[in-house]
């Protein structure tokens, strides 16, 4: 399992929003098990990733686990 975490300039809900296209059917083609505006879990291809926010006086802070998806993870994260 992999856990990253960073600093993004988008709202935590547009970073939900962004995960979810690029990890969900649109994207990765993972199925999207959980979302609000915080958080977002996915599923598939025998692992998960599981992406949380949090937002500070300057931007938001992305967390991101995952199982399997490592390199995609961290693909992500250099976007937001």
């Amino acid at each position: 399992m992999l856990k990253l975490s960073r600093k993004s300039k988008y709202s935590g809900e547009e970073v939900i929003k962004r995960a979810v296209k690029f990890f969900g059917p649109e994207g990765y083609g993972l199925k999207v098990t959980e979302k609000d505006d915080c958080c977002a879990t996915f599923e598939g291809g025998g692992g998960g990733v599981y992406v949380t926010t949090s937002a500070e006086k300057k931007g938001t802070t992305v967390d991101v686990e995952s199982r399997e998806w490592d390199f995609q993870a961290e693909e992500f994260l250099k976007k937001v």
